[in-house]
């Protein structure tokens, strides 16, 4: 079983305009209400690549209600730690003519140490059943990252396979934590390192340099341009087919990254696990909702996909 934790998930009101421009009247635009939060996209995709995922993290006030409904609904397990505080809503505009996506997240609830003590009291017991714990996104104002890198001390101490796709102070504080492995993409790996990651081939240096900071494997994505991955055992690279119509890749990183977790619980071997990511990745940009798509769009895209050793 997968726990995948969201500190600071929300819901996300998706509204898709073709052609969309600033300042302009639309009516009658198509929109979608979900469950979000890197971790419950990620949750989604792993169920449609036939993990058995666990949702954790913080919710609380009538968002909060409606996520749980909206999870329920689709039919994902979950272990919530309640807040009383609202959780936050984010905006999407999703550009199906140029394939673009304008992002507005809000910053989430203040949370208090109490809040994070029964956070970690309740990831710790659903880890009892988890042979992997993912964590996902951006932590909630007022968290402490000292506690958030114990947390992740305490699950590896506890024998579990902990996997972290964050950015900025989060994720420096899980690189302090040595997690057993992360998943970046090039502005994030670039914001740790101070310099432009931006091509495959510096890709492969960044996530080599990263890897020596005590990880055990570290994932850095590019985008449409592929995927890189380096641990102990080799390097490798991993590109997707070119798609002819995205609608959103919003959560892309969310289903590799659910791609990825997913495949290597599964005792897959990294090449395949890689492989696998990039094509959940891509099958992502074809749904509007983040982490969703067809187990049939996935196979399409994998038997297209290529993986090289480096």
């Amino acid at each position: 079983m997968i726990l995948s934790v969201t500190p600071n998930p929300g819901i996300d009101h998706v509204v898709i305009v073709p052609g969309f421009k600033p300042g302009q009247a639309i009516t009658h635009p198509e929109t979608h209400t979900v469950a979000a939060g890197k971790g419950v996209s990620m949750a989604r995709a792993a169920r449609t690549l036939g993990a058995d995922p666990v949702c954790a993290g913080f919710l609380g006030g009538f968002m909060g209600r409606l996520h749980i409904d909206l999870t329920t609904r689709e039919g994902l397990k979950t272990a919530w730690t309640w807040l009383d505080a609202e959780t936050r809503t984010c905006t999407i505009i999703a550009d199906t003519e140029q394939g673009i996506a304008t992002v507005i997240n809000e910053p989430g609830p203040t949370v208090s140490a109490a809040d994070w003590a029964r956070l970690c009291q309740d990831v710790l017991r659903e880890a009892a059943q988890a042979s992997y714990v993912s964590f996902s996104g951006s932590l909630p104002p007022g968290s402490s990252t000292e506690v958030y890198g114990d947390l992740i001390r305490a699950l590896m101490a506890a024998g579990r396979s902990v996997f972290v796709d964050s950015s900025g102070d989060a994720l420096r504080a899980a690189l302090a934590a040595r997690p057993t492995a992360i998943k970046v993409n090039g502005l994030e790996a670039g914001a740790i390192l101070g310099r432009p990651v931006k091509t495959l081939a510096e890709a492969l240096e960044a996530a080599a340099e990263l890897r020596q900071r005590g990880i055990d494997l570290v994932a850095l994505t590019l985008g449409e341009r592929g995927a890189v991955m380096v641990s102990k055992d080799g390097q490798w690279m991993a590109r997707p087919p070119r798609l002819q119509h995205i609608v959103s890749a919003v959560g892309s990183g969310d289903s590799f990254f659910a791609g990825l977790v997913s495949s290597l619980e599964a005792g897959l071997a990294l090449a395949e696990a890689l492989c696998r990511a990039v094509a959940a990745g891509a099958a992502n940009a074809l749904s509007a909702a983040a982490g969703e798509f067809q187990a049939s769009q996935f196979a399409a895209i994998l038997a297209e996909s290529v993986v090289e050793k480096c």
